[in-house]
């Protein structure tokens, strides 16, 4: 996948943020690494070819002698994965995720194999009104899905 358009996304506290304009590949990774770096079923991440750090900039972890991993300091969000002068970053953190879908699988063999089946799991339903109230008491503190030019991190409200 290539676009000229621009993609913006960051963490979920926005103390990171950041704009590509230029995108390369997407792709899923199921290996141990990425798994554990996500803690999720793998990484999510599409090559980022043009971008720029536009609010702070994310700490890294090396996770190996190949690679380190960008994570956003404040809330734990994983960013980047870069490699060989490679920088991709992860879908997940995209504000329009939707709009970048990976494109290939890396170490498929590995992967979880319960996860092939999670689409198929039933739904609680809509209407239960146990989840109703909890979720109306919800006051999220998480960044919005889109640039901000004033915001707070989560821990400073």
């Amino acid at each position: 996948m290539t676009s000229r358009e621009a993609h913006t996304g960051g963490c979920q506290c926005g103390a990171v943020r950041f704009s590509v304009t230029k995108l390369g590949r997407g792709s899923v990774c199921y290996c141990r690494m990425c798994q554990k770096a996500t803690a999720g079923l793998g990484g999510f991440y599409i090559t980022a070819k043009e971008f720029a750090w536009t609010r702070g900039a994310p700490k890294y972890f090396v996770s190996s002698n190949l690679a380190r991993r960008g994570f956003c300091g404040d809330c734990g969000t994983p960013l980047t994965f870069e490699s060989g002068g490679t920088t991709d970053i992860s879908i997940v953190a995209f504000d329009h995720p939707e709009a970048v879908p990976p494109e290939i699988q890396l170490a498929a063999e590995v992967r979880i194999p319960w996860g092939d089946h999670l689409a198929a799991l039933p739904p609680r339903p809509s209407g239960d009104a146990a989840i109703a109230e909890r979720f109306a008491q919800i006051v999220s503190y998480q960044h919005p899905d889109h640039d901000t030019t004033d915001w707070k991190v989560g821990h400073e409200r």
